[in-house]
C-alpha cells in the first residue's frame, strides 16, 4: 500500500510552490517563495523514484537521506520525515532555502535526467522543518549528561553553529566566539532576506542558546581576546572564521566602488533596524543609481536582487564567461532577470572611469580552449572595448583567506600557499594540538552546505581528541 504513494513521477508534474510575482516581491526583502500546502507537498514528494542507487543522496555534500524523508512526507508522516531529515543536516529549515539544489541534489535526481522533471527536493525539505518549528517538533538540545570538557568556536557562522550543536548534544561545555552582534555569520549579514528570512536564523540562535551554547559576541580576536586565551581557556578549539577578505581588481579605489560584502551587510542591518550611516549616505544603497555588478557566482546575485529591491535606476551583471558557464545558480538568474537585472555576458573589467566613478570599461571577451579546470578560458575580444555607465559598481568577485596567524599573532599555526589553514581533511586537524579548523578557511568553499558538513566532521573530529585525551589523562 505505502508503495502505491511513490513514483509517480510519469502522472504528477514537477510543480514548484508559488512564487510572487516580480513587481510585488520587488517591493519587499521577504521570501519569494509561499510554502507548500500539506497535500501538495506530499504529492511531490510521491514523484520521487525511490532509487537503488540514489544520485541525490551522493551528491549532497551531507549526503542526506533524501528518498527517505520525501517517502515519508508522501505517507504523512511529517515528524518522522523531520527526524530523518534533521539525523545528517543541523539546519535542513536554512538549506531547503538557499542550497544550490539546481547542481547538487536536484540537478542529479535520475527523473529529471529521464526528462520528467525533478522532484522539488529543496522545497520539500523546506516544508518538513518549517513545520517541525510550528507543531514543536524541534526540541530543545537536553545532553543526557554533561561533560567537563569545553570547545572554544571562533566564527558563529553555518560551520561553527553546526560543530556547536554536535558538541552540546554530547554534552560538551560549548563558547562561540564571533566579531558581529549577531550570530549566524553570512546566513545573517550575508544572504538578503529573500533567499532567507531573518527570523529562521534567529529561532536557530535561540534554540542553541536555549541547549547552553555560550556567545561571545563583538569579539574580533587578536583585538579584543587573544587567540592563545581562548586555546588556554579551552580543552580544543575550532577556528570557523569563513573567508571575508574580497578579491579585489586593480584601480579600484574611487568612490562608489564597494565590495559586496560591505554593501550586503549594510542592506541586511537596515532589515534589522540597525542605525547604517554608510547606508543612509547613500554610499552603500543603491536608490536612483545605476548599478554594475562585477562576478558571476551566488554572492553576484544576491547583490543584483537586493538592488531592484533599493530601487536602482538600472542593475547590469557584468561576467566574463557565458550563462552556461556561470557558478552561481541559474535559478537566481531567472529570478533576477524576471525583478529586470540585465545580464551582460562575455564581458570583463579593464578600469573605471571617474571619481566618484561614472562608468566602468568593459572588454567583450570569448571563450577560447580549456584551461587547467577543464571550462573554456576567456580571451579578449580586441576593439570591442565600451564604457558601461554606472554610479555604484560592486565587486563579486569571490573571497579570499585573511591571514590568520598575523592577524592573531599566532605562532604555529600553518596555512597553505593560498593562505587557507593547513588541516587534515578528515579531521580538520591543524598543526597546533587541539585546534581544528572547518570550513571556508580551510577549503576557500563558499557553500553553506559544505561549511555545515565541514563543522560536524571537525565536531565529530573534536570528540575524538575530548577522548583520546581523557584517557592519557586517567593514565
Amino acid at each position: 500500500m505505502a508503495g502505491q504513494k511513490m513514483l509517480k513521477f510519469t502522472k504528477v508534474e514537477r510543480e514548484m510552490p508559488e512564487k510572487r510575482p516580480p513587481n510585488l516581491r520587488k517591493e519587499d526583502f521577504g521570501e519569494i517563495y509561499a510554502e507548500y500546502a500539506r497535500d501538495k507537498a506530499a504529492e511531490q514528494a510521491s514523484r520521487c523514484s525511490q532509487c537503488g542507487v540514489p544520485y541525490c543522496q551522493t551528491h549532497c555534500p551531507l549526503h542526506n537521506n533524501i528518498p527517505d524523508w520525501l517517502r515519508l512526507t508522501a505517507e504523512g508522516r511529517l515528524e518522522e520525515a523531520y527526524e530523518i531529515s534533521q539525523a545528517t543536516n543541523t539546519f535542513p529549515e536554512i538549506c531547503g532555502r538557499i542550497c544550490p539544489q539546481d547542481r547538487l541534489c536536484e540537478g542529479n535526481c535520475v527523473i529529471e535526467q529521464s526528462g520528467h522533471g525533478t522532484v522539488t527536493i529543496g522545497s520539500v525539505e523546506k516544508y518538513i522543518t518549517d513545520t517541525a518549528f510550528e507543531e514543536g517538533w524541534v526540541k530543545p538540545i537536553r545532553p543526557h549528561a554533561e561533560r567537563g570538557e569545553s570547545v572554544g568556536i571562533i566564527g558563529a557562522g553555518p560551520g561553527g553553529l553546526a560543530a556547536a550543536d554536535m558538541l552540546r548534544r554530547q554534552g560538551v561545555q560549548v563558547t562561540v566566539y564571533d566579531r558581529y552582534d549577531r550570530g549566524g555569520g553570512l546566513l545573517t549579514y550575508g544572504i538578503p532576506g529573500f533567499k532567507l528570512e531573518k527570523d529562521i536564523v534567529m529561532q536557530r540562535m535561540a534554540q542553541l542558546e536555549d541547549g547552553g551554547v555560550q556567545f561571545v559576541l563583538n569579539c574580533n580576536v587578536g583585538e579584543d581576546l587573544s587567540f592563545d586565551a581562548i586555546r588556554g581557556k579551552h580543552d580544543a578549539v575550532l577556528i570557523a572564521t569563513g573567508v571575508y577578505k574580497t578579491r579585489d581588481l586593480p584601480n579600484a579605489s574611487a568612490d562608489g566602488i564597494v565590495d559586496a560584502i560591505d554593501y550586503l551587510t549594510a542592506s541586511n542591518r537596515k532589515s534589522f533596524g540597525d542605525d547604517v550611516p554608510e547606508f543612509d549616505s547613500g554610499e552603500l544603497n543603491a536608490e536612483g543609481k545605476r548599478i554594475v555588478v562585477i562576478g558571476g557566482g551566488d554572492t553576484a546575485m544576491d547583490c543584483v536582487r537586493t538592488a531592484t529591491r533599493q530601487g536602482a535606476e538600472s542593475v547590469k551583471c557584468l561576467y566574463r564567461r557565458d550563462r552556461a558557464n556561470m557558478p552561481g545558480s541559474q535559478r537566481e538568474v531567472q529570478n533576477a532577470e524576471e525583478e529586470g537585472v540585465e545580464f551582460v555576458w562575455l564581458s570583463a573589467p579593464d578600469g573605471f572611469e571617474g571619481d566618484p566613478v561614472t562608468g566602468v570599461k568593459v572588454q567583450k571577451m570569448r571563450l577560447g580552449a580549456p584551461d587547467a579546470t577543464g571550462r573554456q578560458a576567456p580571451e579578449v575580444i580586441e576593439g570591442a572595448d565600451y564604457i558601461e555607465g554606472a554610479d555604484l559598481v560592486i565587486k563579486a568577485l569571490g573571497f579570499e583567506p585573511e591571514d590568520l596567524p598575523k592577524l592573531w599573532g599566532v605562532d604555529g599555526l600553518e596555512v597553505t600557499r593560498w593562505g587557507t589553514v593547513r588541516a587534515d581533511f578528515g579531521t580538520g586537524a591543524t598543526s597546533l594540538d587541539g585546534v581544528f579548523a572547518a570550513g571556508d578557511i580551510v577549503r576557500g568553499a563558499s557553500l553553506v552546505v559544505w561549511a555545515i558538513r565541514d563543522g560536524r566532521d571537525c565536531a565529530t573530529a573534536i570528540l575524538d581528541y575530548l577522548g583520546q585525551a581523557a584517557d592519557v589523562a586517567a593514565e
